[in-house]
């Protein structure tokens, strides 16, 4: 039976599909697009390190584009993802662009994702990129509570801590070994089954008490 009571609120990149900016640079050969929330707190600092490079190499958003037509989801995330989404209801909470999600998703099922957008000139060039908020992982999960929902999450980086803390229940996934290791009260996991088995036990738990 499905929990409606619940929303598992999932990382994207390094979760369910591969580092974007990370095959970009080995499309690029640029090794310093390969940086990622994994690396970088701050994001602004990361994003404004990325627009930089574009704007030196002359790099447009359809470059990227092409890239990530080449990108297929990790193994056995679809499958996944729709055992979950049979589950409870699942939303992919992103800091990346509506300009890059869209391949992805359809790859995935077409799950709802929340995600930022980047803003670019008419030639096609990347100039900025514009948050639905600040700390939006975060603040997303707070808005669920307030509605009454239950959340789940998941994810990799360090931009996905405060998510993952602010959640019922949150969990590691495919972390960098000096993130689970500074985070020791969240349970880390490195298989799509181990994830599925936390999440269902959290599901389980609940429903035992309604």
């Amino acid at each position: 039976m499905k929990e409606f009571m619940y929303i598992t609120c999932l990382d994207l990149e390094g979760v369910l599909v591969p580092e974007i900016w990370v095959a970009f640079a080995e499309a690029t050969g640029i090794a310093e697009l390969r940086l990622t929330t994994r690396d970088m707190p701050d994001y602004d600092a990361l994003m404004k390190r990325r627009l930089a490079i574009l704007k030196e190499r002359r790099l447009s958003l359809r470059a990227i584009q092409d890239t990530i037509a080449g990108i297929d989801p990790f193994d056995g995330a679809k499958e996944f993802l729709d055992e979950l989404r049979a589950r409870c209801q699942v939303i992919i909470l992103s800091d990346t662009f509506t300009q890059f999600a869209l391949p992805l998703m359809k790859k995935l099922g077409m799950p709802v994702i929340f995600c930022n957008s980047l803003v670019v000139a008419d030639d096609g060039m990347i100039t900025g990129y514009a948050l639905r908020q600040q700390n939006g992982k975060f603040r997303a999960v707070q808005a669920f509570a307030s509605i009454g929902f239950n959340t789940i999450a998941a994810g990799d980086s360090f931009n996905d801590l405060a998510m993952l803390n602010e959640a019922d229940a949150g969990f590691l996934f495919r972390a960098p070994p000096h993130i689970a290791a500074d985070n020791p009260a969240i349970p880390a996991f490195a298989t799509y089954g181990e994830l599925l088995g936390a999440i269902t036990a959290v599901l389980k738990r609940r429903g035992s008490r309604t």
